[in-house]
């Protein structure tokens, strides 16, 4: 990623990279850029009365502004990065070296003597990154909350007296941490109000568990109420809800492509999506993140090519993209991603496990946001994980595509049924964001939820952070890189009573290191200030502010409600 596509010619044109500093994005365009196309009509949903006509292509995709940022990693940075990877690297084969002397203890999981003939069951050279750079920074993750994860969260201490290998619990509670790390976008996940009274009553009626299939006993009302809402949420004719969202992926793609089908697949798409394309047996192909030009080439070359060796059409090709992608902070371009697929005449999987509820003036999603119509979009898929403080996935669009996959995906005929108390937390939470509960609670959380993201982004851009992804995005990715700043931000932040996520390879390029935060609906101005303040302390603590950008002068200053309104003025 730290080599972008732009800089690499995709369509067989000259690409020079600027002298400014900022370098050319992933799709094409420089890093730091700023869309605004013609107005484009506004599609309507089921409920909204109001005339709409298909727009196609040209200059007019975009109806509102298109603002990302991915600034370029700073050449000195980039450099102690390898270095700090390659001393610990050297370091780990010194370690490997004592323990195999027995001078060192090894706690890693190893064959016994009497197996020594045996075909290896665990591959020791493959956990080298496991066993000498994970173990040193291993605190930083899987810490056990022992509250509801809202906006504050209680975490239950723990210590480790073996450099990380085990831990021990002290019976203490860290209460009162700011929550800066879960996908809570809407503020849904309570365990009060009227989302928690509606499941806790269900409960009472149905019980916790189903017990059966779908397709068997496990067909309750609720279930075909809630599929029937979020199809009208969605905007489509049907929809089809799973019990969990990354086999909603991993399940669903194999029932809708095979062999002979082409996958296009975004390079920064979720592990589910890649896991779903390779066990479909179609042929993959991976395009440039966001890069229009990538995808074109690649739909170009796959309807003049064909297949391989024959060369005979390909029976179907199936993109896939997400809406957000998480790790990036960053938003599909739809609607040009739409215009190709119809030009070419491919199909359209939309994953908006991060986008539903969370973007668009309706809480509707990427589709919203755009303006775009739902029927362009072939297959809709989507979580309840996040927005809606629940659990499963869906997937929406014609009611042709629905009565298939109820019939062939594995999600569908093998998995137990959504447990009832997560079905109605779903059903109410939506209904709240699309206003049927007789509130405007939900539209202000959408709002709430847009405001504090812009807010929390410019306040990180002026302290001189780099922040990677679109301006509208509630993810908010900021750089580290150093391999030694991943634990020691995620420590120091905590000690500060903030709680957020830090992030290094393999889930990211291994020199693009990142703590990333999640804005919500729930969190505060205040709240909002005072982690803004800790992550400058902390930020100037670690020198961890990379961005040659100025700093203004009005970050000298307190963070309080009269510094945001004079920006906004």
């Amino acid at each position: 990623m730290t080599e972008s596509s732009a800089n690499k010619p995709a369509n067989g044109e000259v690409c020079h990279r600027p002298k400014n500093g900022i370098k050319p994005g992933r799709n094409g365009f420089v890093k730091n850029h700023h869309h605004y196309h013609h107005q484009q009509p506004k599609h309507c949903y089921p409920e909204d009365k109001a005339q709409h006509t298909s727009y196609n292509g040209g200059l007019g995709l975009y109806n509102r502004p298109f603002n990302e940022s991915f600034e370029e990693t700073p050449l000195l940075v980039a450099v102690l990065t390898y270095m700090g990877y390659g001393i610990l690297t050297i370091f780990g084969y010194l370690r490997d070296f004592l323990r195999d002397w027995k001078i060192e203890r090894c706690h890693i999981a190893r064959e016994r003597e009497e197996q020594r003939d045996f075909v290896p069951l665990y591959q020791d050279f493959e956990n080298f990154y496991t066993r000498n750079l994970y173990m040193r920074i291993r605190d930083s993750w899987n810490r056990p909350i022992c509250s509801v994860p809202g906006a504050k969260v209680d975490l239950v201490e723990r210590v480790s007296h073996d450099y990380n290998w085990t831990f021990d619990y002290t019976g203490r509670v860290v209460g009162g941490v700011i929550n800066m790390g879960s996908y809570n976008y809407l503020g849904f996940a309570e365990n009060t109000g009227y989302c928690a009274e509606a499941a806790a009553e269900v409960t009472m009626k149905y019980g916790v568990g189903v017990a059966s299939t779908r397709q068997e006993m496990g067909n309750l009302d609720r279930h075909e109420e809630m599929e029937a809402l979020v199809a009208k949420f969605l905007g489509v004719e049907s929809a089809i809800a799973f019990g969990m969202g990354f086999a909603t992926n991993s399940m669903n793609i194999p029932a809708l492509s095979g062999k002979g089908c082409l996958i296009l697949s975004d390079e920064l798409n979720h592990a589910s999506l890649v896991l779903g394309a390779r066990l479909s047996g179609s042929t993959i192909r991976v395009f440039k993140h966001n890069n229009m030009q990538s995808l074109e080439k690649m739909l170009r070359d796959a309807i003049v090519h064909g297949q391989p060796r024959t060369h005979r059409p390909w029976k179907k090709i199936l993109i896939l993209v997400e809406g957000i992608y998480s790790m990036e902070g960053s938003i599909v371009r739809l609607p040009e991603v739409i215009a190709l697929k119809k030009r070419f005449g491919a199909y359209l999987y939309l994953d908006e496990a991060h986008s539903i509820g969370a973007l668009g003036p309706a809480g509707r999603g990427v589709v919203d946001y755009f303006g775009l119509d739902p029927r362009d979009v072939d297959v809709m898929m989507g979580t309840f994980t996040k927005s809606f403080g629940a659990a499963g996935g869906y997937i929406g669009g014609r009611r042709e595509l629905i009565d298939y996959l109820r019939v062939h995906s594995h999600s569908a005929v093998y998995a137990t049924s959504m447990s009832p108390p997560v079905v109605e937390q779903i059903i109410t939470s939506m209904k709240c964001i699309m206003g049927e509960d007789g509130t405007t609670l939900g539209r202000e959380r959408v709002k709430r939820l847009a405001e504090n993201t812009v807010y929390f982004r410019r306040k990180m851009t002026e302290m001189g952070f780099i922040i990677y992804g679109n301006s509208d995005s509630p993810v908010v990715p900021m750089m580290l890189y150093l391999p030694a700043k991943i634990g020691a931000f995620g420590r120091e932040m905590l000690k500060r009573n903030i709680g957020v996520v830090v992030v290094g390879f393999p889930a990211t390029p291994i020199i693009e290191s990142r703590a990333r935060f999640c804005i919500s609906a729930a969190h505060t101005k205040d709240m909002l200030d005072t982690a803004l303040c800790v992550i400058s302390e902390v930020g100037d603590l670690l020198q961890v502010k990379y961005s040659r950008h100025r700093r203004l002068p009005s970050l000298d200053r307190a963070f309080d409600h009269s510094i945001y309104d004079e920006i906004q003025d």
